[in-house]
């Protein structure tokens, strides 16, 4: 953050949490938001977020599916379905990043 943000806080009077609480804080957060979002959907992709939360990882579950004999022979569908799935949830964060960056009217530059 500029140094004057730090300087106008002073001139308010206000101490070092108010400061961090209402200036700060605030703006820190406005230039964070788009990384710390693509920072998520990165960990998503990349260690399949869904075996963290206690489901059962997609390519795991598709194993168990192509295992069974009703299921021989296919194997696009179930992957096509899979890579559909991880679309549908990482396009939805990339949205909801969207939506949180127009909300705190964050500007790039």
């Amino acid at each position: 953050m500029p140094r004057g943000q730090y300087e106008g806080a002073d001139s308010l009077g206000l101490d070092y949490w108010q400061a961090q609480r209402l200036i700060i804080m605030p703006q820190a957060l406005k230039i964070s938001i788009p990384g710390i979002v693509s920072t998520f959907i990165g960990l998503f992709k990349d260690t399949t977020l869904v075996s963290i939360i206690g489901l059962m990882d997609p390519l795991g579950l598709s194993q168990g599916i192509r295992a069974n004999a009703e299921w021989n022979g296919i194997y696009w569908e179930l992957f096509a379905f899979i890579a559909f799935l991880f679309f549908i949830v990482c396009f939805s964060m990339s949205r909801y990043s969207m939506y949180l960056e127009r909300k705190l009217q964050t500007d790039h530059s």
